[in-house]
């Protein structure tokens, strides 16, 4: 079930949130057991069958945790050696679904052999609840865990908001959000914000983020070949694309947990005003920035064995992250960009060399939009097609303008039709960087607490946008990840 449709929004969530306080007034345990089964119910509209792999997995985990906190196998077996198997396990059952055929793949590719795949369908938010739950056996063994109930467990990794494709959340933010009494009535200020944020998620999907999808489609998938303008028009189509449909989902998930008096935490503050590649990473995609560091980058070390292993620590991260997003090897390669970009961030830091904000603003956000380029690409070759039109391609100007600019042409400019830049792309794009550069994001509109009549007439505006604007359903970028 897409945030998106029509069954989500006008069927779903308003049932769920009217029986959900209905039955906080009888008991709230009902009211817990009602969510979890609505997020199932959510869950398994997608595919029956995924449905098992997240019980399982919620299971297994709820008891390894125990095992570890109440250190039951310490006769046979230490804490650590329990910890150590139940994240294995978790890393195995997302690696076998995950990057399986992936192996297959390229271990045919090395040694000629005929090895077939395995045609395993990804179970959705695999990504999503596997990393979850790891910080939740961590935390476990390191003490940070008081006993909940398997009910509250339940609930934490499968809220519907955020089950799908996160943010990724801790258990320290959310289990005592779903225990606090104050939370089981309806909360009016938090119901207006959070239609608001909502809306204005929908918005960004509906109306941005899958407009920007076509060029950006028409570039990466419909040429065979791309002229300068039409390579950068691609690659930026892409990148504003990416972060209007991912900043629209997590706005949409937090305005929907709004409605239940649940905070989920910010992923987004403004990413693209990022001045480095290290202020990029501390905006975007904030909470799985937040799980790299405290449960991958800190164990391995951090900054404390010296340059050399902190450089080592930096890319075995953003491989990960790259890994985590997709196996492919453009995944792996955008990881590796982004690993090699913050050691040189880090090496250019220790020369204490200052350079003009406009001019490390325009390299950050130019490497990150080249970057994108590999994240998009389904091959190497559909990538290097872009990155070859941005950089020597030709130059290409619309046909129309031949008769007044066609003294251009001994200068090496050649007139035709162009995929995907249009006057209505071009506005498009100028609207992307007025809308990424410019606004409050949605952290500091929430932090404000603006709850007003313009507040309430703009979420209508936006969200009667949007629903008349439905003419075909699309799924959310990470929702494949």
């Amino acid at each position: 079930m897409l945030f998106n449709s029509f069954e989500y929004i006008f069927a779903f969530l308003p049932l769920v949130f009217f029986l959900y306080f209905a039955l906080s007034k009888v008991r709230i345990h009902f009211a817990k057991v009602l969510l979890i089964f609505a997020s199932l119910f959510f869950y398994a509209w997608w595919k029956l069958e995924y449905l098992p792999i997240l019980l399982a997995s919620i299971v297994f985990n709820f008891t390894v945790a125990d095992l570890i906190r109440e250190n039951k196998l310490r006769s046979f077996m230490p804490k650590k050696a329990v910890l150590i198997f139940g994240v294995v396990a978790n890393i195995a059952l997302l690696a076998y679904y995950k990057y399986a055929d992936f192996f297959i793949e390229n271990v045919n590719a090395v040694l000629g052999t005929e090895y077939s795949s395995l045609k395993l369908l990804l179970p959705l938010a695999i990504s999503f609840f596997t990393f979850q739950q790891i910080t939740y056996l961590v935390d476990s063994y390191r003490g940070d865990i008081k006993k909940h109930s398997f009910l509250s467990y339940t609930l934490f990794v499968t809220f519907f908001p955020q089950l799908i494709a996160g943010p990724i959340v801790h258990h320290k933010e959310m289990i005592p959000q779903f225990e606090s009494k104050l939370n089981w009535v309806k909360d009016y200020q938090n119901i207006v914000m959070g239609l608001f944020i909502f809306s204005l998620g929908l918005f960004k999907k509906v109306m941005i983020a899958d407009q920007f999808a076509v060029w950006a489609s028409a570039g990466f998938d419909g040429s065979q070949t791309l002229s300068l303008l039409e390579a950068w028009a691609t690659s930026l189509s892409y990148t504003f694309q990416l972060y209007f449909d991912f900043s629209g989902y997590t706005d949409m998930a937090i305005g929907a947990a709004l409605l239940f008096n649940i905070k989920l935490p910010f992923n987004f503050n403004s990413p693209y005003k990022a001045l480095n590649i290290q202020d990029f990473w501390r905006r975007w995609h904030m909470t799985l920035t937040r799980f790299l560091t405290e449960y991958i980058y800190i164990p391995l070390g951090g900054s404390h064995n010296g340059k050399l292993r902190t450089y080592i620590n930096i890319m075995i991260v953003f491989l990960i992250g790259g890994m985590w997003h997709g196996a492919g090897w453009t995944f792996i390669f955008w990881g590796f960009l982004h690993g090699l970009a913050l050691a040189i961030h880090r090496g250019w830091g220790a020369l204490s060399i200052q350079v003009p904000r406009w001019l490390a603003w325009f390299i950050t956000f130019n490497f990150v939009n080249i970057a994108w380029v590999f994240f998009r690409a389904n091959t190497f070759d559909d990538a290097l097609k872009v990155i070859k039109g941005m950089f020597s391609g030709s130059i290409v100007l619309p046909e129309l303008l031949a008769s007044k600019l066609g003294f251009l042409q001994s200068y090496g400019f050649e007139f035709g039709a162009l995929a995907n830049i249009t006057p209505l792309s071009i506005g498009f794009i100028l609207l992307g960087f007025g809308l990424v550069l410019v606004p409050k994001n949605t952290m500091q509109l929430m932090q404000t607490q603006l709850v007003s009549g313009r507040a309430i007439f703009l979420s209508a505006l936006l969200f009667s946008i949007s629903i008349l604007s439905f003419y075909k359903v699309s799924e959310f970028i990470y929702f494949n990840f």
